[in-house]
């Protein structure tokens, strides 16, 4: 490292976020970018421990410790270089990723300030793409074909991946285009579509076919190829099925945050179609980040109140002691829509809709206790008895998704990232899409 004591009197400094008052009309990214400078300077922070715990807590194995030091010199071919060895899409981690690489950074760890690794990779990625770094591959072909079903981040890695090694791949989505989760679930403020159309634009010059707007029966797999890749992720969300469910006003998050995003990149909707929380009072069921999502799309869409109810006791700041690390620390998470405005509550379950005229008014929630199981495990809820009406006129259901259940594959036929895992990270589902690759490579040269 060329200043291993620059973490002694170098602060974590963040790039932070627009203002408030400026983002929340419109949906164009709210986190900004340092410049170069200040850029190298966080990434001078990086201590180079004997063990780097980040490299062993990133997914993706990404060698932080390099290229942070790569970085720092002002070498930024270099360090893009040492990124695209373990991480094939740096702009959409380096944006979205909850980073789990800083949790366990030596710094985190020790004063709380652990190295801006996320934003680094971003910076790097950004670099990348403005200075030309980044140039289509041309792969000597091997003459074996594989498809891959789906086109969200396991499908778009594994393709990668087998593409560089030289087989003929397609993609098939039943989407109008690439990106899955990363196009139809996550909100432009957070990643704008403009950076996923730039890296597709790469992968067909590379010679990946897409069939988009395409839906396949998993049990019917297109003919022609030597192997298959099953990345459908999790289709299915976890509903609530209480006492009015049937009211109008109610949706699966999906609906709204998947619509929105198809009206940005320009398709239209019948009114009566539309998901939109113009002059209503939301109530968000759901603490995870897809609530958050909920959160930040609904005041953008001019929503009068936003409320967002958790069933599970609220986390402490800062620590927890119950989850040191490396378990991960599950404590309070404030996200830039939560600072935009709504009400957050937690501890609280939901009994039954209400509503008038067939359309949902509101929610009775009953507050609970979470009490230690006696044999272990997760802890029992217990209801109190103590129950209220929540008022909403547009409730929003973010409690995640089911796991597929996969039938019984052929030996030829593999299944990546949430579709055989459940509901996970995207750098998860980027790290599983390579394993899988990996393993359809050594089926297919054994051949």
């Amino acid at each position: 490292m060329g200043d291993p004591k620059a973490f002694l009197n170098i602060p974590r400094q963040e790039a932070g976020y627009r203002p408030i008052h400026e983002r929340i009309t419109d949906f164009t990214q709210v986190e900004q970018t340092l410049n170069s400078h200040e850029r190298k300077l966080q990434a001078s922070r990086c201590m180079d421990c004997g063990v780097p715990f980040c490299h062993w807590a990133c997914p993706l194995g990404n060698k932080d410790p390099e290229f942070q030091d790569a970085l720092y010199k002002g070498k930024w071919q270099e360090a893009f270089r040492i990124l695209m060895q373990t991480n094939d899409f740096p702009e959409f981690t380096g944006r979205i990723c909850p980073a789990l690489c800083e949790k366990s950074c030596v710094l985190k760890l020790s004063c709380d300030e652990p190295v801006t690794i996320r934003e680094n990779e971003a910076a790097i990625a950004e670099a990348a793409f403005r200075e030309g770094y980044i140039q289509p591959i041309s792969p000597v072909r091997n003459g074996k074909r594989v498809a891959v079903i789906g086109a969200g981040p396991a499908g778009l890695s594994t393709a990668v991946r087998l593409n560089a090694k030289g087989y003929e791949v397609t993609i098939f989505d039943s989407k109008p285009h690439p990106g899955g989760l990363l196009r139809y679930g996550i909100p432009n403020f957070k990643l704008d579509k403009g950076v996923i159309d730039r890296r597709m634009k790469i992968l067909e010059a590379e010679g990946i076919h897409f069939e988009m707007g395409v839906t396949v029966d998993v049990t019917q797999l297109p003919a022609g190829f030597d192997a298959y890749a099953i990345c459908t992720g999790t289709p299915t969300a976890r509903d609530l099925p209480i006492p009015g469910r049937d009211l109008k006003g109610i949706y699966f998050a999906l609906e709204m945050l998947s619509q929105q995003n198809r009206i940005l990149d320009g398709e239209t909707f019948p009114k009566e179609a539309l998901v939109n929380a113009k002059g209503k009072k939301v109530l968000v069921i759901g603490g995870g980040d897809t609530g958050s999502d909920c959160i930040g799309t609904s005041i953008r869409q001019g929503a009068v109140s936003v409320t967002q109810i958790e069933i599970m006791p609220q986390p402490p700041v800062g620590h927890n002691p119950a989850t040191p690390w490396p378990q991960w620390p599950v404590v309070l998470k404030t996200t830039s829509s939560h600072e935009e405005g709504c009400t957050r509550r937690w501890s609280l379950a939901s009994n039954h809709f209400i509503g008038k005229n067939g359309k949902v008014t509101g929610v009775e929630v009953e507050e609970v206790e979470w009490l230690p199981n006696p044999d272990g495990g997760r802890p029992v809820m217990k209801p109190t008895g103590k129950k209220e009406i929540i008022e909403a006129d547009m409730v929003l259901l973010a409690m995640g998704f089911l796991k597929p259940q996969q039938p019984q594959f052929p030996e030829h036929v593999f299944v990546a990232g949430d579709a055989a895992n459940g509901a996970s990270l995207v750098v998860r589902a980027l790290a599983h899409g390579r394993k899988v690759a990996q393993q359809i490579d050594d089926y297919l040269s054994k051949k």
